[in-house]
């Protein structure tokens, strides 16, 4: 018996494309387990690796920041490609090894999803509602969004939780999820960066009104179709906050476009209809006033008894994008991409 007889069961002699199904299968359960990790941890207290990124960034920015578009488009050509590059080098160092591409995958998954967090956020800005302790709500918000929350009351802190969940629910759960899904750990990397940088420099002001614009506007392409999975996620699991799918459905159609982002509206919409509530208002960010058109109109307006439902929702939504996508990397997988 030849030796690659003898090692046919650890792949010797296979083929590029049984190489590559066994490799995008063993992703799909990587891809579960980097969510049964989030649910079990959540993100890391200390050493948080996107936290390690956003350090490097800050400093990649030092050194080359100019004010124009030339200088924002080498920031993150430089940083997301690199963590783009650093997914590839580590899926073809444990290209052959499925218990290996599984964990490399898991780990990623893990290092790059906030599902849980948002989750927790979310619950403990409900307590701190249910609890009438304002001055806790307001010290929580920051973790959320950065509203100003100094002169919200209740209701507003309310709104601005119901409407961070709904946006984050896409950029923290289902867009990963998705990217690693066609993508793979390279996705996976690749998108978190560029989150992470359109958090750090893609808002409007003077600094970065220039400089962000690569970051927010790569941003809101990687975010396209994720967020219109979380809308038709958030709709369709309507019912389990006691709204109508139909409803849901309607809103986020009417209202999704809506909204300055290209993106955060169809969310948002999709939450408003599910919850039966009204979003949009004046938002202050930084002592700067940004007026957003209402989704839902009709509804009442959001208020505190709605931040646990929608932490509920985020939850319903969150495990569906898992499953998709589990789904969706399984399917490549059998088909070899």
């Amino acid at each position: 018996m030849s030796i690659c007889s003898e090692r046919a069961m650890a792949g010797c002699g296979r083929g590029p494309a049984e190489v590559a199904a066994v490799g995008e299968r063993a992703a799909a359960w990587g891809l579960v387990l980097g969510v049964v990790a989030d649910a079990v941890f959540g993100d890391p207290r200390r050493g948080h690796p996107v936290a390690g990124f956003g350090r490097v960034a800050a400093a990649v920015e030092g050194r080359i920041y100019r004010d124009d578009r030339g200088a924002g488009v080498v920031h993150v050509a430089v940083l997301a490609g690199g963590a783009a590059l650093a997914g590839w080098v580590a899926e073809r160092a444990v290209r052959r090894t499925g218990a290996g591409r599984v964990l490399l995958t898991g780990v990623a998954v893990w290092a790059v999803l906030g599902g849980t967090s948002l989750a927790r956020e979310g619950a403990a800005m409900a307590a701190a509602l249910e609890a009438g302790d304002l001055e806790a709500a307001r010290a929580r918000l920051p973790h959320l969004c950065g509203r100003d929350p100094s002169g919200l009351d209740a209701g507003e802190i309310a709104r601005a939780t119901v409407e961070s969940l709904a946006e984050n629910a896409s950029d923290a759960v289902v867009a990963p999820l998705l990217w690693g899904a066609v993508a793979g750990v390279p996705g996976l990397l690749a998108y978190r960066a560029v989150n992470t940088l359109d958090a750090m420099v893609g808002h409007r002001s003077p600094r970065y009104a220039r400089f962000g614009w690569a970051a927010a506007r790569l941003d809101d392409v990687a975010n396209v179709v994720p967020a219109r999975v979380t809308g038709l996620l958030a709709a369709l699991a309507a019912p389990v906050v006691g709204g109508s799918v139909r409803e849901a459905l309607r809103v986020l159609a009417r209202d999704g476009g809506r909204h300055p982002s290209p993106n955060a509206g169809r969310c948002e919409a999709a939450y408003a209809g599910a919850l039966g509530v009204r979003l949009g208002g004046v938002n202050v960010y930084a002592g700067r006033a940004e007026h957003r058109p209402e989704l839902g109109a009709g509804g009442r307006k959001a208020g505190v008894a709605d931040v646990r439902r929608a932490v509920r929702l985020t939850r319903v939504v969150a495990a569906s994008a898992a499953v998709l996508a589990a789904g969706l990397a399984w399917r490549l997988g059998r088909r070899g991409r």
